[in-house]
């Protein structure tokens, strides 16, 4: 990109973001709605005299699906923290900017060629920003290898992440987040544990041993990157497990502390390493390592840019966006929606940067009639607590995108209220497990501290969709109850 698109893009990001602080509008809490939603209306106020929102700052907006007509709203253009919730803007803008079919790219190179099996050059994997990447592909790249008659590497095994730029953690990241999956660093080649993608995480698992001696402790996939100081110990049974897990913030030293009772399960935490890239060359490494593939004694294996005249020797597709969508919104997954917005201003900006990321979100937004100057928000998952949005906006997001040709792929990747299937119900699953509200409720969670949010469709037992929006912050006792009483309210009404 040319420096000064690069700096336009930095300088419209950043007025953007500085021009969103918001001033809330004073208005009534309530107002009065059409008379065939009187009786919804009055329900819900009598929900929200509960003291759990009494002692909360809120903001609370319902409209027609069909028209967008306000049938409900207090305090409606009060900006509050969205937590998670503002993963409903950046769903929309990654289908629009990048289409339900897109896929993210992983090349395997070479700046050498194969003679009497030995690769004579450097080994290169450039990542394009898939979150989807599991040990498994990385075990086919090296078996696709062997197939091409690699038995030996002369150079080096580089990692290509220069796709997206160097900034890896999202402004608003708190150091007691940093060691955890949820708030795992940003690469363009990074690496998965499972198939729930939570990128440029671990497993470790740490279960009971012999009495008295250390637990056992697993990692998922196995690697070198993570180095395990395991302080737990083994107890007799009936003794509470005090097991924890957690990383020194700031490096790769896992600290295991606690006791472990015999007959117990342990314990296990999806860990973050703090370098996606070499996470991804240590996989790598050992995958090629148990095909057979060696390394001349002077290989490295280093972080690095892929020269132009380097062929690919394999290449893999992520899942498209529309398959790709459902673990993202379902599970919430804050690594898909950084990954999202520096793919979005890859493509559009050719800068692979939250500046440019946030920017795509912003127009995306102004483009379908919302008022940005209502939104203030400086990553794409929602994990920061300077984001903040207002009821009315993200109820107005949600009555716009309805329009789009996307947007059945869009409500589809919604939690579905009491829905115990994790990749259908997410994180609502637990939560409206009773008729009418069970299976009559897609909506987006958010949760942070003292911070409470939901947002989506809700279907009357008349059929209608209504859309609703409920923001709550400033309050150390979960509104929860309160906010799936809104939405219980909403199925109820006739």
């Amino acid at each position: 990109m040319n420096n000064w698109r690069k700096i336009l893009v930095s300088f419209v990001a950043l007025l953007m973001i500085s021009s969103s602080v918001f001033i809330p509008l004073t208005e009534d809490s309530s107002v009065e709605a059409a008379t065939s939603y009187a009786s919804l209306q009055n329900k819900i106020n009598n929900i929200m005299a509960d003291s759990r929102m009494k002692n909360a700052t809120s903001s609370v907006t319902i409209r027609k699906a069909s028209t967008g007509e306000v049938v409900y709203q207090h305090y409606a253009d009060k900006g509050i923290t969205p937590a998670s919730s503002l993963k409903l803007l950046t769903g929309a803008a990654a289908l629009d900017t990048l289409g339900e079919n897109y896929r993210f790219a992983t090349t395997v190179l070479t700046d050498g060629k194969v003679k009497n099996g030995t690769l004579n050059g450097n080994l290169y994997v450039r990542g394009q920003g898939d979150p989807t990447l599991l040990k498994n592909h990385f075990d086919n790249f090296a078996d696709g290898l062997v197939k091409q008659g690699v038995k030996r590497v002369s150079g080096n095994l580089v990692g290509d992440d220069t796709w997206y730029d160097h900034v890896r953690l999202s402004a608003g990241i708190l150091a007691e987040d940093e060691p955890y999956y949820y708030a795992a660093p940003i690469s363009a080649l990074t690496l998965s544990p499972n198939g729930d993608f939570d990128a440029g995480s671990v497993i470790v698992e740490a279960k009971p041993g012999a009495n008295g001696k250390a637990t056992k402790v697993t990692l998922t996939p196995v690697t070198s990157v993570l180095q395990v100081v395991n302080n737990s110990k083994t107890v007799p049974k009936g003794n509470k497990n005090t097991l924890k897990i957690t990383r020194q913030v700031g490096t790769n030293k896992v600290i295991i502390s606690g006791n472990a009772p015999i007959g117990t399960s342990g314990t296990k935490e999806w860990i973050s390493v703090t370098n996606p890239t070499l996470y991804v060359l240590d996989i790598f490494k050992k995958s090629l390592t148990a095909k057979g593939i060696t390394f001349a004694g002077s290989s490295k294996t280093v972080q690095g840019k892929t020269p132009k005249n380097a062929k690919a020797l394999l290449s893999r597709k992520s899942m498209p966006l529309k398959e790709l969508i459902v673990p993202f919104m379902k599970l919430s997954n804050n690594t898909h929606a950084e990954m999202l917005a520096k793919e979005m201003g890859k493509v559009k900006y050719g800068e692979g940067s939250w500046n440019a990321g946030l920017l795509v979100m912003s127009e995306y937004a102004a483009s379908i009639g919302l008022d940005t100057s209502k939104w203030k928000f400086e990553d794409a998952s929602g994990m920061s607590y300077s984001n903040k949005v207002t009821s009315s906006q993200l109820s107005r997001l949600l009555y716009e995108v309805r329009s789009e040709p996307w947007y059945n792929t869009y409500k589809n990747s919604l939690p579905i209220g009491g829905n115990t299937d994790r990749f259908v119900g997410g994180t609502l699953r637990n939560r409206l497990k009773v008729a009418p509200a069970k299976g009559n409720v897609l909506a987006k969670t958010g949760s942070l501290e003292n911070i409470k949010s939901l947002a989506g469709y809700a279907t009357t037992k008349s059929g209608e969709t209504l859309i609703f929006t409920i923001l709550t912050e400033d309050t150390k006792t979960s509104t929860i109850p309160v906010i799936d009483q809104i939405a219980i309210a909403i199925t109820n009404h006739k």
